[in-house]
């Protein structure tokens, strides 16, 4: 979740203001941190908010670098009014580069937190940062298609679903000419028996 208080103490943020019920600027969150543990510095590169995880990841040295991006990446206005939208600037975006991350998952309940001009900027912005993106799109064909990363040896097919019970409403399931969230009607077999997974698994060799 690289938004709100993170967003803040990157080079780039966003405005601070929030409209959560216990807060109104995100620069709160950064105090509460601070009250814990110390002076956090501001106006911070995109490695920043990794820390010593980078270190790791090098020494493990990971086939992908999969992330579930708790956020929006876009300035957009069009608030949903859901008590807590979370979003990070789309110059601050370069911290998923920092880290090498090959595929966002985005079907989850924050990534429509600022409209579907938010959206819509997100995948914008991990386009353009070469960042492959599953479980949100366009439309629906689109969110519910898999990323696809080629591997040494093999393809990896990535699909992101969302669910109403992790938060996500009705109303931001992607349709033919609405972007949105590749999101399940429910959690039943039928549901997932029409999946597009079973399509994908015969156009070649997946893992």
């Amino acid at each position: 979740m690289c938004g709100r208080g993170i967003d803040q103490v990157l080079a780039h943020p966003c405005s601070p203001e929030i409209h959560e019920q216990s807060m109104r600027s995100a620069e709160g969150y950064v105090l509460i941190a601070e009250q814990a543990n110390g002076p956090i510095p501001r106006g911070n590169g995109p490695s920043y908010v990794w820390g010593v995880a980078l270190d790791q990841l090098a020494r493990m040295r990971p086939d992908a670098r999969i992330v579930n991006l708790e956020t929006a990446v876009t300035r957009s206005k069009d608030r949903a009014h859901k008590g807590i939208n979370y979003r990070m600037s789309p110059e601050n975006a370069d911290c998923l580069v920092a880290a090498n991350i090959d595929c966002c998952a985005l079907a989850n309940n924050h990534v429509l937190d600022w409209g579907r001009s938010g959206l819509e900027e997100t995948l914008a912005t991990l386009q353009k940062l070469n960042i492959k993106a599953t479980g949100a799109g366009r439309n629906d064909r689109e969110a519910s298609a898999p990323a696809v990363l080629n591997m040494a040896d093999a393809r990896l097919l990535i699909f992101s679903f969302g669910s109403t019970s992790s938060g996500a409403p009705l109303e931001w399931a992607a349709t033919e000419r609405a972007p949105g969230v590749n999101l399940l009607p429910d959690l039943s077999e039928a549901s997932a028996s029409r999946s597009p997974t079973k399509s994908w698994r015969s156009r070649g060799r997946a893992i």
